[in-house]
């Protein structure tokens, strides 16, 4: 596969659902003289305290219960997961100084390398970490992350179309279908709530790059946008799930993760992938500077790189996986799913997003205005 356009991006149950609760796991067991096996090496747990729990922040899909039940009577070690629906909205809570309790996150691509240069993720230790060499070629050494110096692949997608195959006589094929067709979809469509995606999917159908830095064409894709804007029903990235299946709305801008998903939960509902191209992302398990447990973070690391872990968590929550001996035991109709694993021919037409320094603040500018107005 092109290493430029690796099958490599944001969970999905929701790939993206929101859950406005914790998940707590088994939070009971006792610690007390329990020990964790990394590399062969038994080591002794301290005596249960906060910081013997595992807090995890993440998108909703990828902390099932059946994965934190495992990894807890392996490890005795209880897990909090966390959920966000962005990762702006996880970044902004690291930022504030609400995440101390947090060792392991679950960045983008992205937002891996933005973190990175924020000085926020702990450089991890190779020798601690088992099954690197289980990654696909092409995840070993990521663009966003060189040599997975800070963090681990865990998932990754593309971003497209939710259907309704029986109400739209004619099928969302590209971009521009939103707006050639505004009148039909009016109040019945809804777009992903993040600016890089949507605003670069307007850019990507203008003929320009996801990674524009040219104003004038952020502009031009705010113009297109704004002029859409009345016939959207929200910028939503989970919600939109319960109307769709309700009948509610009859298109939605998804991952391919949720989109994949909730097409098997009705098979009047299908997901593709624009024709042109679209976002091309991975979703990684990082360990950020201030983790208090680190020796929980490096067992979570280790556990979700097993290749049975992987492959269950594949088929549980539909998600493409990077780890190439866990996709050799997924069943042959799961690795042949073009839309979860696409073929090259799609793959080189997407485009990984980039963090763009300074000029991040142009496009929330822009998204602020279409967004509150």
């Amino acid at each position: 596969m092109n290493t430029n356009h690796q099958p490599a991006r944001r969970l999905s149950l929701s790939r993206r659902r929101f859950i406005r609760t914790s998940v707590a796991a088994f939070a009971g067991l006792a610690l007390t003289r329990c020990g964790w096996r990394q590399g062969g090496v038994q080591r002794e747990a301290k005596s249960a305290s906060p910081t013997d729990k595992l807090f995890v922040y993440t998108w909703s899909q990828y902390t099932d219960d059946e994965l934190i039940k495992n990894f807890t009577s392996q490890f005795k070690a209880p897990v909090v997961a966390d959920i966000y629906e962005s990762n702006e909205a996880m970044l902004a809570k690291l930022q504030a100084g609400g995440g101390g309790n947090y060792s392991v996150i679950y960045p983008s691509d992205y937002m891996v390398r933005r973190m990175v240069e924020m000085g926020m993720l702990h450089e991890l230790d190779r020798a601690r970490l088992q099954g690197l060499d289980r990654l696909a070629p092409q995840f070993q050494n990521p663009t966003y992350d060189p040599q997975n110096r800070h963090s681990i692949p865990m998932s990754w997608g593309t971003t497209g179309f939710v259907y309704n195959t029986q109400q739209l006589k004619e099928p969302p094929t590209d971009w521009e279908y939103l707006w050639k067709n505004s009148r039909q979809l009016s109040g019945r469509m809804t777009l992903i709530d993040d600016v890089r995606e949507v605003m670069g999917a307007t850019l990507r159908m203008l003929g320009y790059s996801y990674n524009s830095k040219d104003e004038s064409q952020i502009k031009q894709a705010y113009e297109k946008l704004r002029e859409l804007k009345p016939n959207i029903a929200a910028f939503d990235t989970d919600a939109w799930r319960s109307q769709i299946l309700a009948g509610d709305l009859v298109l939605a801008m998804a991952y391919s993760t949720d989109g994949i998903k909730i097409s098997q939960e009705n098979p009047n509902l299908k997901y593709i992938i624009p024709s042109s191209g679209t976002s091309l992302w991975t979703d990684t398990i990082a360990i950020p500077k201030t983790a208090p447990n680190l020796d929980a973070a490096y067992a979570w690391l280790n556990y979700n790189l097993e290749p049975t872990v992987a492959a269950e968590i594949c088929q549980r929550q539909t998600v493409a996986i990077p780890n190439q001996v866990a996709l050799e035991q997924l069943p042959t109709q799961l690795r042949q799913d073009t839309n979860l694993f696409p073929p090259e021919s799609v793959l080189n037409k997407c485009e990984r997003i980039s963090p763009l320094g300074d000029f991040d603040a142009v496009y929330d500018r822009y998204w602020t205005q279409l967004t509150s107005s």
